[in-house]
């Protein structure tokens, strides 16, 4: 699915770089080469960005 149709960012690009670029949504379309034009896919990509992180950092369990 695309995030950013005006820069044609997928989510799964997104994902990827929320893992390995600190900032915000337009700190990781600048590491990506991009910059926001319209600005109506940030508030969703800001959401993407908070929820790969957490994701990230949520240690798994185990069920022993």
């Amino acid at each position: 699915m695309y995030i950013c149709i005006c820069n044609a960012i997928k989510e799964c690009e997104l994902r990827k770089a929320a893992r390995l670029c600190p900032g915000d949504a337009e700190g990781i379309y600048d590491a990506l080469g991009k910059k926001p034009n319209c600005g109506h896919c940030l508030e969703e990509a800001e959401d993407l960005i908070a929820e790969e992180r957490s994701s990230v950092l949520q240690p798994e369990y185990i069920a022993a």
